[in-house]
């Protein structure tokens, strides 16, 4: 199997598994947005749960996995695999007494941490006091996230994509579950809330439980002895810190667009989450999935020093990114406001709050694409263990996120902020690139912008189309929701037969691809 074969199907499991994921994770939002709308409760929990989940990010789809897959791939091809398998005994060993250190110091400070990501809670005494109960409450889902992401790499360099890929599930199915629960017993608001901060760490546990039998499959016995400290813990170590900042910049923008909205008129933080979590569909069913799938292959084909290889399944990879994510970017644009009504406009969640989410999707849906590029060019830094640039280019872009929140917020409110990290991500995305074109020679660029111009004028034509068919058949205000969704599916499908007969009449070598390999399916 070529390589470029090998990272599409892994990227489709991963995909497969992640749609599973979101489909679940709206079920979950519509929930939450159904009992606690966009007010005092919903943003406290938000603004705790940001850390739980930047953390799940950081660590479950980037630095973690970033800087252990291309050291655990290295001893694996030069050392085999007992000397692989203790490295991973010792990694898991010593990242738990991280955590558990980690995990008390965060419940003794969280309330310094919530007055340092929502400032603008301090206003509230009721909405300060509840967020730091909820920050408790979810720390120590950070200990058990943490410890996936390790075994979800792992189990990647084995080959192994989809018990890793489906952890989120138990997360979302716990959540879900812990607020319906709650509700038998009790209709307090507060006691929900708390319910569902409790589903969260039971999420975790049941995310790390799946790893486990997986492991063990493949020969990783964890009780086995090894060394305290193994040598290439160092190595991991100094890719991992920079990785935090290389390949968790939209991350940490996004924790600087929640301080900001924070200080927004109440509901601001809520709209942006809702709106951040509808352009993760996306990102993570294309980016995140081809990002998990690319970093062993590079890794291998760095390991043997095969520049030539990584180069072509670098470009390979961006351009199949791009095929997938610029119509995304176009139909989530077009179809903004209808898809927000249907997923949460129910219960608290008014059509007020539907315009306002609308309107943040618009502005966070126009940095779809570099999203998605950002991981490709930072998995490939990372496979060629250059730990700099991604920070260089991180620090960048975090200060421009920071500048452009500020200027905008001012004229366009919650919108400018999600408009800003597009705009901070889009930067980063071309710093990024340039890098890489100077470090490995010719990327060709040439070649990858002829495929995106074909993808964007794909796209435009697409998007007319579903416009065109959206505004015959949408009508939000008149529908029961049922009506709303076969509606939307009808769009949406249009859309998809649109793109592809023009991707055909464009010779787009990506459908050839795609179309070849669900057809194998």
């Amino acid at each position: 199997m070529s390589e470029k074969t090998h990272v599409t199907k892994a990227a489709g499991v991963v995909g497969a598994s992640t749609l599973l994921s979101r489909i679940l994770g709206y079920i979950r939002d519509m929930v939450i947005a159904s009992f606690f709308g966009a007010g005092l409760s919903s943003d406290a929990f938000i603004a705790a749960f940001r850390i739980p989940n930047l953390m799940r990010r950081l660590f479950g789809e980037g630095s973690l996995s970033i800087s252990f897959i291309p050291v655990f791939t290295q001893y694996l091809t030069d050392k085999g695999k007992d000397e692989a398998f203790e490295l991973a005994r010792s990694a898991i060993r010593l990242l738990s007494v991280v955590l558990v250190i980690t995990t008390i110091l965060g419940i003794v400070l969280s309330p310094w941490i919530i007055r340092i990501i929502a400032p603008g809670f301090t206003e509230s005494a009721d909405k300060l006091s509840l967020s730091v109960a909820l920050t408790r409450i979810m720390f120590p889902y950070i200990f058990f996230i943490c410890l996936v992401a390790l075994c979800m790499g792992i189990l990647n360099v084995l080959g192994n994509f989809a018990a890793p890929a489906l952890a989120p599930v138990f997360l979302n199915i716990a959540m879900i579950l812990s607020v319906f629960i709650v509700s038998i017993f009790s209709s307090n608001e507060i006691d929900l809330i708390y319910g569902l901060a409790f589903g969260v760490v039971i999420g975790g546990v049941l995310q790390l439980v799946l790893q486990i039998p997986f492991l063990i499959k493949k020969g990783l016995y964890f009780w086995q002895k090894a060394r305290t400290w193994h040598p290439g813990l160092k190595r991991i170590g100094l890719l991992f810190f920079p990785a935090v900042f290389g390949s968790a910049v939209y991350q940490i923008n996004t924790m600087i667009i929640t301080l900001l909205a924070s200080m927004q008129p109440e509901g601001s933080v809520s709209y942006l989450y809702y709106a951040d979590r509808l352009v993760q569909f996306p990102l993570g069913l294309f980016a995140i999935a081809t990002a998990t799938a690319l970093l062993p292959s590079l890794s291998k084909q760095a390991a043997s020093k095969d520049f030539t290889a990584v180069r072509d399944t670098f470009s390979y990879t961006l351009k199949l990114v791009f095929f997938l994510s610029i119509p995304s970017m176009t139909g989530l644009i077009v179809l903004r406001e209808p898809i927000v009504a249907l997923l949460f406009q129910r219960g608290a969640f008014n059509s007020e709050a539907t315009r306002l989410t609308a309107h943040a999707v618009l502005y966070y849906g126009i940095g779809l694409w570099a999203f998605s590029g950002v991981r490709i060019v930072v998995a490939t830094f990372y496979a060629l263990k250059d730990t700099k640039t991604p920070v260089i280019t991180a620090v960048i872009s975090i200060i421009a996120n920071i500048s452009l929140g500020f200027i905008l917020m001012g004229t366009m409110g919650h919108a400018g902020l999600a408009l800003a990290l597009s705009l901070a991500s889009m930067l980063n995305f071309g710093l990024l690139v340039l890098a890489l074109n100077v470090k490995l020679g010719s990327l060709g660029l040439k070649d990858i912008t002829e495929s995106a111009l074909k993808n964007v004028i794909c796209s435009a034509i697409m998007g007319i189309v579903v416009w065109t068919v959206a505004f015959y058949v949408i009508q939000p205000d008149n529908t029961s929701l049922s009506g709303l969704f076969f509606r939307l599916i009808v769009s949406i499908l249009t859309g998809l037969i649109t793109y592809g007969v023009f991707s055909m009449i464009f010779k787009t070598p990506e459908i050839e691809k795609v179309l070849g390999l669900v057809l194998r399916r």
